[in-house]
């Protein structure tokens, strides 16, 4: 993990960072207060397992009928939803057993702690970034799936450009969502940094999954100010930090721009780097809106 370069022992002091992760909400609360940051929780979602899940049903009994040549795991939570998902038909030792049978992808090292549980070692890793450019890129080269039937466990919502990409490389692809993303049961402390942003009231935010923007943009829709205001605030005013080139990407299409983003999609790195770079864009940032 780098050290920040920052000359101060506390980077961030009197700083207020927004941060919109919720399920390991306090492991990046203390990473980033360590730097001196005043950290706004705000949780812009939970995960719900789909209950009754037919397309995880369907993937069980396309394994046991030996359907199935490859299976692309894209996310350790979604890995391990996966397993709970089809126990009450498949215990996990048939489950494995039938893993075996398949040529297992790994989309990054979560998936790959999941499966070492198993006692399963994937047979293709996709290197760092981990997005679905590097996914399709490594079976390109290690897997070619022409031909081949294809499994791709979901988290929270399907990617078009991977499933396009994997069609059209002539793979019959089977998607196998296990879980999805809803609003907090609590939209107070979504509802307040809302009103942060619109009031100018925050320097840094902190996106760890795509999901958060399309959650952040719903719930300020019906907010004073609405979704645009929020817009404004992202792209004018606030340094945006994302914990890698997917949340960027999805912060790129929707028009809003990335500061800050560190080498490796890890939360220890996402807090070093803002350390090192935040104060000095956020003085920028002060600089352009004050009149000369």
């Amino acid at each position: 993990m780098p050290s920040t370069r920052a000359t101060s022992p506390e980077p961030l002091a009197g700083l207020r960072v927004i941060a919109f992760e919720s399920r390991r909400q306090a492991e990046l609360e203390l990473l980033l207060a360590r730097h001196g940051a005043r950290v706004i929780t705000a949780p812009a979602l939970r995960e719900v397992p789909i209950e009754a899940n037919a397309d995880a049903v369907e993937f069980v009994a396309r394994l046991e009928r030996g359907e199935l040549d490859v299976v692309i795991l894209l996310t350790g939570v979604g890995t391990r939803a996966l397993v709970d998902a089809v126990r009450p038909r498949c215990p996990t030792d048939r489950l494995v057993e039938l893993l075996r049978r398949v040529r297992i992808v790994a989309r990054g090292p979560k998936p790959v702690a999941a499966l070492r549980a198993l006692d399963l070692v994937p047979d293709v890793r996709v290197p760092e970034p981990n997005t679905w450019r590097e996914l399709l890129d490594t079976l390109d080269r290690e897997l070619p799936v022409h031909g081949l039937r294809v499994a791709v466990q979901e988290y929270g919502k399907a990617n078009p450009a991977l499933l396009d990409g994997l069609a059209a490389r002539g793979a019959d692809v089977l998607r196998v969502p296990v879980y999805r993303w809803a609003l907090p049961h609590d939209l107070a402390p979504l509802r307040a940094a809302i009103a942060r942003l619109v009031a100018r009231d925050a320097e840094v935010v902190v996106f760890t999954t795509a999901v958060q923007l399309d959650h952040l943009l719903r719930v300020a829709a019906e907010s004073p100010g609405g979704a645009d205001a929020v817009r404004s605030a992202l792209r004018d005013d606030v340094v945006v930090a994302s914990i890698g080139p997917t949340v960027a990407e999805a912060l790129g299409e929707a028009g809003l721009p990335v500061d800050v983003t560190p080498v490796h999609p890890k939360l220890g790195w996402l807090a070093n780097v803002i350390a090192e770079q935040a104060p000095a864009l956020v003085a920028a940032k002060r600089a352009r809106r004050t009149p000369r």
